[in-house]
């Protein structure tokens, strides 16, 4: 895939990225870079956004949007993520604190309501501290825990929980709520990518997560929007899902992104799906 060593080319260029191309560096981007560097063996451009990922890490081991903007915190999971594929050795510290402030924070529960379809006693992850727990950042958090050893921890177990109660009865997730007022809500691509890729290994009983998977591989095509690809490819390659189709639909995406923005963000998320089968995401 010519495509994919163009992107890895430009990353190796300038690991340390934002979301759009001359922005400021952010820490979800350029973790995502981190990752998809260390997969293909770019280990040296890989540590450059490691260290800067370090540099920005907060006394409380916690990660904010980009420097000058602590919080919110939640793409300390894609920190943690970073360390640990490039090198969990060198930055044992670093993802020590990360997972030490990860525990320490939760969603806020909301008292049971028949207006609202999903279990509200569960804790996870807000996107931002105290509010309610909702699927992406509890997702990514999950994945970081896993990753760092703490699949059996009551609150990896706990989100687990939440995540699979938060699936649509007929497939899919949506951000985060089931039902409000009566009404079931529509399922969306990345969310349910997300929450896939954090099931990854789980049982699945009640048979939602299956459902979810069904939902995701008859969503996706050549054109859906590249992150919610990205994503959805992700969640299904964790559960041996990949479609055939798969590398079609990512040339196509990147094609759009260099003719749009060339966003490092997409770029990063394209190469991570590309070789979703090497990495930790």
């Amino acid at each position: 895939m010519r495509w994919h060593d163009i992107i890895i080319d430009e990353l190796r260029r300038k690991p340390v990225c934002g979301y759009q191309p001359g922005a400021s560096p952010a820490t979800e981007p350029t973790s995502l870079s981190a990752i998809a560097l260390a997969t293909s063996e770019h280990l040296e451009a890989a540590n450059q956004a490691t260290q800067w990922l370090a540099s920005l890490q907060a006394d409380d081991g916690s990660l904010g949007i980009r420097q000058g903007e602590p919080t919110p915190c939640w793409p300390t999971s894609l920190a943690v993520l970073a360390w640990i594929t490039v090198d969990a050795v060198r930055y044992a510290k670093q993802i020590t604190a990360a997972i030490h402030w990860t525990l320490s924070v939760q969603g806020e529960r909301i008292e049971p309501t028949a207006d609202i379809g999903h279990n509200t006693q569960l804790i996870a992850w807000p996107w931002i501290e105290g509010t309610h727990s909702w699927i992406e950042p509890t997702a990514l958090h999950v994945r970081a825990l896993k990753a760092a050893g703490y699949n059996e921890h009551a609150r990896t177990r706990e989100a687990i929980e939440l995540l699979v109660d938060r699936q649509l009865p007929s497939g899919g997730c949506n951000y985060g709520n089931t039902e409000v007022l009566g009404q079931a809500l529509l399922p969306h691509v990345q969310p349910t990518g997300l929450a896939m890729l954090a099931l990854s290994g789980e049982s699945d009983e009640r048979g939602r997560i299956n459902r979810s998977l069904a939902y995701l591989k008859q969503s996706l095509s050549a054109r859906t929007t590249t992150a919610s690809l990205c994503w959805g490819l992700l969640g299904l390659s964790a559960h041996g899902r990949r479609p055939a189709a798969a590398d079609w639909w990512l040339e196509s995406a990147y094609g759009r992104t260099t003719r749009r923005d060339q966003a490092p963000y997409k770029l990063a998320l394209l190469a991570l799906a590309a070789s979703s089968s090497k990495g930790i995401l």
